[in-house]
């Protein structure tokens, strides 16, 4: 079963349309791929996704879990733009190791290898995606990013995902808000862990609640964590959690 929906954008403004919805600059795409969200106008996460100019075409990468959602939301931003959105018959290709002719580095990471799109069947090379998510603190889609996310806290900056100069975009406001006028009480961060939890388990301080348990590997995971309830030990279950130093 496929888990990445390959959509096409094409028209003639398609560049503008995406431009003034997502969170980086389509100028971009003259390099190769980018890694942009879309967000809520109170700036939440919708959906994450890559983009890549072929031709007259803009490829829209994304998880097989929002691919219909997304379509429809593009959809009903495109008005009477000069914007078509469709299924498109390609399929993404990835890997750490020898990457294939035409394909293109992840913009997230170096560590994240290579991403491909073609007409053969979507593969990977059996790199432990995990492992190097974990790694560089790297948010999957319907994992760590959620509605409820806010992209600064789930290290989009890092990832090259947000683009601060670009203009206005889909909660481009709260975002730059976030950005330039506070610091960030809670986000995404690399925990170190002694003992069996499940992702998705319940961070306590004290008996108080201070963040949520996520994609672990080995004895390191990634938590999102309110800061100021994360200074000492925590607990996750019968699990030992401390905040990461390396």
């Amino acid at each position: 079963m496929s888990t990445r929906r390959i959509l096409m954008i094409t028209g003639s403004d398609a560049t503008d349309f995406l431009q003034g919805l997502v969170t980086n600059d389509m100028k971009g795409l003259e390099h190769g791929l980018v890694y942009a969200a879309l967000l809520t106008p109170q700036g939440k996460y919708i959906a994450d996704f890559f983009l890549v100019r072929q031709g007259d075409t803009i490829l829209l990468d994304v998880a097989e879990i929002l691919g219909d959602m997304l379509f429809k939301r593009l959809s009903m931003y495109k008005l009477r733009a000069d914007v078509q959105i469709a299924e498109s018959a390609l399929n993404l290709q990835r890997g750490t190791g020898p990457a294939p002719e035409g394909a293109l580095p992840d913009p997230r990471h170096a560590d994240l290898g290579w991403r491909h799109y073609s007409e053969v069947e979507e593969s990977d090379d059996g790199s432990d995606w995990d492992a190097i998510r974990v790694a560089h603190c790297i948010p999957e889609t319907g994992v760590e990013l959620t509605p409820d996310s806010y992209i600064l806290e789930s290290g989009f900056e890092a990832l090259n995902g947000v683009d601060f100069k670009k203009g206005c975009y889909v909660g481009q406001e709260v975002t730059a808000r976030m950005k330039h006028k506070t610091a960030l009480r809670k986000g995404l961060c690399l925990v170190d862990i002694d003992g069996e939890a499940e992702p998705g388990t319940a961070i306590t301080a004290d008996g108080k609640p201070a963040g949520t348990l996520f994609t672990r590997s080995g004895n390191r995971a990634m938590a999102y964590l309110r800061f100021d309830r994360a200074k000492n030990d925590l607990s996750a279950g019968a699990a030992r959690v401390r905040m990461d130093q390396a």
